[in-house]
């Protein structure tokens, strides 16, 4: 089943449920990436490809996190909340994320690949950590680990 028929599906069966939250959430997704798919027509491309989807759905993840982070800041604990709920209802259409240890060893193998050696070699690992963990990790997460491994160094 593609994405978009996914969520055509999963608009239904919220509307069919009554739950606002989900249905508010499905149509924005479903939002974005109508969004996307008219932006890539002139380059000739009817549809997206499931990489094109999964850059969708990281972005909209990335802005729930960051808006989380901002309303905590303002002591608005209530706008974090429902951005929370968003976000839980986000991941159930990004692939399962991967655990610390899991991330770290993935950093571990491309630094290896790489043969980054000092915190200058950052540029190396990060791009290929970001290819092969898109969508798996948090960027910042993944960012944070790199910092950490090459500053041991």
């Amino acid at each position: 089943m593609s994405l978009k028929d996914r969520i055509t599906e999963d608009i239904k069966t919220a509307m069919k449920a009554k739950d606002k939250l989900r249905l508010e959430t499905v149509r924005s997704i479903k939002k974005a990436v109508l969004e996307k798919e008219v932006s890539v027509r002139p380059a000739g491309q009817e549809t997206l490809t499931e990489a094109q989807e999964m850059e969708v759905l990281v972005q909209l993840a990335k802005q729930r996190r960051d808006s989380i982070a901002q309303y905590q800041q303002a002591g608005r604990t209530d706008l974090a909340d429902q951005e929370s709920q968003e976000l839980a209802i986000l991941e159930e259409y990004l692939p399962k994320q991967l655990s610390e240890a899991e991330v770290s060893q993935a950093i571990d193998e491309i630094i290896a690949q790489v043969g980054a050696t000092s915190a200058k070699d950052m540029g190396k690992v990060m791009g290929p950590a970001m290819q092969q963990l898109k969508g798996k990790a948090d960027g910042k997460k993944v960012q944070e680990l790199v910092k950490a491994k090459l500053g041991d160094r």
